[in-house]
């Protein structure tokens, strides 16, 4: 893989500042953000007012404690532009949640926070090892989900050639990808393990690709996978991180230099972790739950915002700004299974550690009677389809798995082709157990 090291020179100046002029910054910037979410959001309000507390009672960064929390369920109960600090005339764009569990979560931009996201993941796709003049392969989906027009403005704004391809048509991505000869990749990481298993279906040597960078968001991730993505296509495999109700994409990201935990942008946004059960602030170092609070952003801000993913904060390396670990769960995707908490991520690292067995796995939860099951559905490789190598495949991860996590399970390896593709985000868990 080729050095892309980033010339110190090109770093924005906040990149490599002292602590003391980025918390400077954030302070500055926080006491704003607070009061503009006060002043202009109904719900902002309320909130502050419940919990008696005024955006002037900020006098330092841990005052943010006193400060009640936005959840996901604040923006359905507002939908759809109730959260919106400025009239509506003056959003730009709208993005929106899939819905899935229920109403949308809306967001909006103002022309100046779509210009700030731009930057962003200009900086992002920097760090990642993009350089103005690349192509660009951006495989996200476009529409209202956020990563593929977030993914476009950024290599846009960085100076690079755009192949807007979207998801879905993976025969077609390979066609590309082997004609126009993108430098880099902006895809789901179960995608492009789709699109891997084109290239081998198709008789293509991935290796021979003139991909020099793939940054895989949207979805938690191992570095099993990074180590297979790496390996086949002889590139370096980068993490982004964003979600739509704090900006999009963007939020942070690895440095390929390093690939030691995500850089968050936190000129932007104010990062905490906090005890899922409690909301207690934990200190650096602990894992817990991320919580964003927005610095900049016009249209939408976001005071203390629950994201359920589980990580925790760590000193910066490759910048000054700290890092966050790859996500590992969520604390709403956790499973409890007879009193162990999982997480699909634990399932993926031993898939993945057991040769003959593909990156295409599903998790099924059951019930019998009072008791919770739960079944791992995978696929073998193309090499190890007979029954006898499946046979010994399944009751392998089944004896890793009960080592490992401390629970029993069943595996069913089945042939190759039969867990059904992602075309974006993966679908990991399929709950079938009856609700009430």
């Amino acid at each position: 893989m080729l050095d892309l090291t980033p010339d110190r020179g090109s770093l924005d100046p906040i990149e490599i500042a002292s602590r003391d002029e980025i918390q400077a910054l954030q302070l500055s910037r926080l006491k704003w953000s607070l009061a503009h979410a006060y002043e202009n959001v109904g719900h902002y309000r309320r909130a502050f007012d419940e919990a008696g507390v005024h955006p002037g009672d900020l006098k330092t960064l841990a005052d943010l404690a006193r400060f009640p929390f936005t959840a996901k369920d604040d923006l359905r109960q507002n939908y759809p532009f109730g959260m919106f600090a400025v009239p509506r005339e003056q959003v730009s764009r709208v993005h929106a949640s899939s819905g899935t569990t229920g109403k949308p979560t809306v967001v909006g931009y103002t022309a100046e926070d779509i210009g700030v996201w731009s930057d962003l993941m200009a900086r992002s796709i920097r760090a990642s090892g993009g350089r103005p003049g690349h192509i660009v392969h951006v495989a996200y989906g476009y529409g209202l989900f956020t990563g593929g027009l977030g993914a476009h403005y950024g290599a846009e704004r960085l100076g690079c050639t755009v192949v807007p391809v979207s998801g879905g048509m993976t025969e077609r991505q390979v066609q590309l990808i082997q004609d126009f000869r993108p430098d880099i990749i902006m895809v789901t990481p179960s995608y492009m393990l789709a699109i891997l298993d084109a290239f081998r279906a198709q008789g293509a040597d991935p290796a021979q690709t003139s991909l020099k960078v793939g940054i895989f968001g949207a979805e938690p991730w191992t570095e099993s996978v990074r180590q297979e993505v790496q390996a086949a296509f002889d590139m370096h495999a980068v993490d982004i991180y964003g979600l739509s109700e704090v900006m999009g994409p963007g939020v942070a990201n690895e440095c390929v230099e390093t690939k030691d935990g995500l850089h968050i942008w936190e000129d932007h946004f104010y990062p905490e972790i906090v005890d899922p059960a409690t909301g207690e602030v934990l200190p650096d170092g602990e894992m817990g739950e991320l919580v964003f609070t927005s610095l900049t952003k016009q249209a939408m801000p976001v005071v203390r915002y629950r994201t359920r993913d589980l990580t925790r904060l760590l000193p910066g390396t490759a910048r000054s700004l700290r890092r966050m670990e790859k996500i590992t769960g969520r604390s709403d995707d956790m499973i409890i299974l007879r009193g162990v908490n999982v997480f699909p991520t634990q399932i993926e690292e031993l898939v993945l550690a057991i040769d003959g067995l593909s990156p295409h796995y599903l998790i099924e939860l059951t019930r019998e009677g009072r008791m919770d099951s739960m079944k791992v559905v995978v696929e073998a490789r193309a090499g190890a389809a007979g029954s006898d190598a499946r046979r010994a495949a399944a009751e392998r991860l089944s004896a890793q798995v009960k080592d490992r996590i401390g629970i029993s399970v069943a595996v069913a390896v089945e042939e190759p082709g039969t867990v059904e593709r992602s075309m974006g985000k993966a679908k990991r868990v399929v709950d079938l157990r009856p609700r009430g």
